[in-house]
């Protein structure tokens, strides 16, 4: 399968060897995305909800690059109180929410299959579920 790279001046550029997003067949993956301001190079300051903004606004700039649109998009998120205003701005964002109970790892691994209706997850916790996830989708990309 052939992947054709993404790009825009309208989100961060990628600080790493990657791309913003890649397109392999019918699935666009879309990078990581922090709080970095694309005119300016620094990291958004201020509180989550300034952050999370300013990630949606980069991520609405890859994914509009590539004709796809924010409220296309499903965000799984730990239904837990430090994520009431993460949950909030995905809304205002205007994507789908999927709040979840547990199963952050497994939601991760969602993401890599176009039918879990799960596009990207998000939010902040704990470094060994961090870990668990970036190992499961090492694996998954292997195999």
């Amino acid at each position: 399968m052939t992947s054709t790279p993404i790009s825009t001046a309208d989100a961060p550029q990628a600080i790493g060897t990657y791309s913003q997003a890649v397109r392999a067949g019918n699935t666009v993956y879309l990078s990581g995305q922090i709080p970095l301001d694309p005119k300016t190079g620094e990291l958004v300051a201020g509180d989550m909800e300034a952050q999370v903004r300013r990630v949606f606004d980069n991520l609405r700039a890859v994914a509009e690059a590539r004709g796809l649109y924010v409220a296309d998009l499903t965000v799984a998120i730990l239904d837990r109180p430090r994520h009431e205003k993460i949950i909030e701005e995905v809304r205002r964002a205007g994507a789908r929410v999927k709040l979840l109970q547990d199963g952050d790892v497994a939601a991760a691994m969602a993401t890599t299959n176009p039918e879990a209706g799960i596009d990207i997850l998000m939010g902040t916790g704990g470094s060994q579920q961090g870990i668990l996830t970036a190992a499961a989708l090492r694996c998954a990309r292997e195999r």
